[in-house]
């Protein structure tokens, strides 16, 4: 069995065409950083228009690529319809369905943050559920317990800004590029992750949540100090936004193991997997296997090219199937912070 998988949750417009075995036969994705760097982030309306000039050639070129027949190898059509810009959603979907009218094949709607962690299962090479999964980007940055790929528990997330998208606003007021996560990893290697003694919220609390903003906020006052100075009116050196996003980074990496190990410890279950554009980080993935390998937990991380969006990651589709679990053509888009 063989499906086409399609990805237009946020700005990358992503297809691929797996196997059941979890085969990758082709994988394209169309990025629109580009587009979105001098807004310091993604703008829904542009990233909306860029996915319908590009999800047809991205969707031929998988095709193509694959040396596949969409009406005689492909079983069935999948396509990412929650969480997500409404926009962008809309795109996916509506092709999605076209695919399915016009082949007559099964549709599968999936859940983006759940295909996240879904991507550790590509890498390990056998079933990674149950288990505590992460995961961190720049919309989202949550907590579940996984009793399988399909029943997820939600135990915890973030109560304002995602991980990536402090990331993001940091790097901001560093006069660092977009996306921040790379930008402020680069720089981070030659600071000092000490220099900066930066909040870590919820750290010493049973809760299984997050928080970054006060952290962004912190950010911001070390640069500025207090009032209201514009912060491009501060210049600073290389070394002092070396060690500002050095200590920046630290403390996120701080909180997301700490949390991640809480989880595992109050739900009795002795594996993690972790998936999102921030499971890229260097500092991150160290540290968080140090501490699984220091009390004997499993761990899988998503490959880093499956980290950030993608549509292979759209196997999770083939566990629905298994259950029985398609949908008719009135299946809709289910937008924003979606959970559960």
């Amino acid at each position: 069995m063989k499906i086409l998988a399609i990805e237009t949750t946020c700005d990358e417009t992503a297809a691929a065409i797996i196997g059941d075995d979890l085969t990758i036969f082709s994988s394209v994705v169309a990025s629109q950083e580009a587009l979105h760097e001098q807004y310091n982030g993604v703008v829904p309306e542009i990233a909306a228009r860029a996915h319908v000039q590009r999800i047809l050639p991205v969707i031929q070129e998988t095709v193509q690529k694959s040396e596949l027949s969409l009406t005689d190898d492909i079983d069935a059509i999948a396509v990412a319809n929650t969480p997500g810009l409404a926009g962008s959603l809309l795109v996916g979907v509506t092709a999605a369905k076209a695919l399915a009218l016009s082949l007559n094949k099964p549709l599968v709607a999936i859940n983006h943050l759940h295909a996240h962690v879904y991507a550790c299962r590509l890498d390990a090479g056998r079933d990674v559920f149950p288990c505590i999964g992460m995961i961190v980007s720049g919309g989202h940055t949550h907590l579940y317990h996984y009793s399988d790929a399909l029943n997820p528990q939600y135990l915890g997330g973030t109560i304002d800004d995602a991980a990536g998208e402090a990331f993001d606003k940091v790097a901001s007021m560093l006069g660092l590029p977009y996306p921040g996560g790379p930008a402020i990893s680069k720089i981070a290697v030659d600071g000092n992750a000490e220099a900066h003694k930066y909040p870590r919220s919820f750290l010493k609390e049973d809760r299984l949540d997050f928080s970054f903003s006060g952290l962004k906020t912190a950010v911001r006052y070390s640069i500025t100090g207090p009032g209201n100075i514009p912060i491009d009116s501060v210049k600073l050196n290389d070394q002092q936004k070396s060690d500002i996003a050095a200590s920046f980074q630290q403390a996120v990496v701080d909180c997301l193991v700490a949390k991640a190990m809480q989880a595992v410890s109050k739900h009795s279950i002795n594996r993690i997997c972790v998936g999102g554009g921030v499971a890229a980080n260097r500092v991150f993935r160290q540290q968080l296997q140090e501490a699984c390998e220091a009390q004997g937990i499993e761990l899988f991380i998503a490959p880093l090219k499956y980290c950030t969006d993608n549509a292979v990651m759209g196997a999770i589709a083939f566990e629905k199937l298994k259950a029985g679990l398609v949908e008719d053509l009135s299946v809709d888009i289910l937008p924003g912070l979606v959970r559960a």
